[in-house]
């Protein structure tokens, strides 16, 4: 077989195998409800949006590995406000996160924002997995 076709088989080959991509899973719980967020390492931590929680709070998470001395996982609680996103609680957590800060509750630990006008509680833990699945 001649070389360029055994470095165009390796090429496809490489290609072919499946992605394990790093992702951060957080789970987030208010009225009752808990839904699972997911992220994936981005760029620019300005193109993340954010996402409604109920009727009252915003959550965003930026998951950033480049540049070194930037790379973070960024955690954000707003409450959407008429006047619009005021933030209540920010966390940061070093990339790679540390292993195991909250008995079962992955790397930030359990949690808990509460509203300042409405009494309502907001949950939330998150854990990283260096594959393509949740890390349970």
């Amino acid at each position: 077989m001649p070389k360029h076709c055994q470095r165009l088989l390796v090429v496809s080959l490489l290609l072919a195998m499946p992605v394990h991509a790093e992702k951060l899973f957080c789970h987030v719980t208010y009225g009752g409800e808990t839904r699972d967020l997911e992220a994936r390492p981005v760029n620019s931590p300005y193109t993340v949006p954010v996402q409604p929680i109920g009727s009252y709070f915003l959550f965003r998470i930026v998951f950033q590995k480049e540049p070194a001395d930037l790379a973070a996982i960024k955690l954000y609680v707003f409450a959407d406000r008429n006047s619009g996103p005021v933030p209540i609680q920010q966390a940061t957590h070093p990339y790679p996160p540390h292993a195991g800060r909250g008995a079962g509750y992955g790397f930030t630990g359990l949690n808990q924002v509460y509203e300042p006008i409405r009494d309502g509680e907001l949950q939330y833990w998150c854990e990283w997995s260096p594959t393509s699945g949740p890390a349970r």
